[in-house]
């Protein structure tokens, strides 16, 4: 803290709001009193405040000036205490800021931070962007690298399970449309269509067996929504192969 009868230059351990007042006590030695003032916040940069005293008394102002004169005979004989020396030595910079010169010096400094910090946040999105850009790539490589026999092989039926046995499974079913063409040709009858369901019971690929095209394809439209409970082969749910049959009949 630098103190002179005009103000105040403190680094402060919160930030103050330029314009705002507030109540200040200053402890000039253990031997007098606390003085106890208001000061107007006149500058704010970072941690570093400049404080206006707007109502010193008298009596206050001469304190502060008897003890800048203690402190400055103090310094010439090499007596001052260390906490009072270094009060003094503050004092310097306290002139400077009042003075007005060094403001636009602080100014100066706080633009230069602003943008080595504005040039440092570039730097990182840049980085990030490199390093998302590979982290893309490699992962599409090793998607790429996955062969299509290794693809094929995960969803390879582990057993052939009778159409009765997944009928009881059978936990969601979409009844299929009835196509207007096959209503107006009376196309009707039972298609049988092989499908493989997953390890989670979705249904994973189907080829119908037998019947006219158009009621195959009304039946694989519905099947694709149909959901089982997961087949266990010794406690796992593997991916099986079964036989379903849909009736279209007017």
């Amino acid at each position: 803290m630098n103190v002179c009868e005009r103000g105040i230059a403190a680094m402060l351990a919160g930030e103050l709001v330029p314009g705002e007042t507030v109540g200040v006590e200053i402890e000039l030695s253990s031997k007098t009193e606390p003085l106890r003032t208001k000061a107007t916040v006149r500058y704010q940069d970072e941690l570093r405040c400049g404080l206006e005293f707007v109502a010193m008394s008298a009596e206050q102002r001469a304190a502060i000036r008897d003890w800048a004169k203690e402190a400055n005979v103090g310094a010439e004989i090499g007596a001052v205490p260390p906490r009072v020396l270094q009060m003094k030595e503050k004092d310097i910079g306290e002139n400077e800021s009042s003075s007005g010169a060094s403001r636009p010096v602080r100014r100066v400094k706080s633009g230069r931070r602003r943008r080595w910090w504005l040039i440092a946040l570039v730097l990182v999105a840049i980085g990030g962007a490199v390093v998302w850009a590979r982290w893309t790539r490699t992962w599409q490589e090793l998607e790429s690298g996955l062969k299509s026999s290794d693809r094929a092989s995960l969803n390879k039926p582990r057993a052939q399970v009778p159409a009765e046995v997944m009928q009881k499974l059978l936990v969601h079913r979409v009844e299929p449309v009835y196509p207007a063409e096959a209503r107006k040709d009376n196309l009707q009858g039972i298609i049988a269509i092989d499908i493989v369901v997953g390890r989670e019971g979705s249904v994973l690929s189907m080829r119908a067996l037998n019947g006219p095209e158009v009621l195959a394809r009304a039946a694989m439209d519905a099947l694709r929504w149909w959901k089982f409970e997961p087949y266990r082969l010794n406690g796992e749910p593997v991916v099986v192969e079964t036989t379903v049959a849909v009736e279209f009949k007017r």
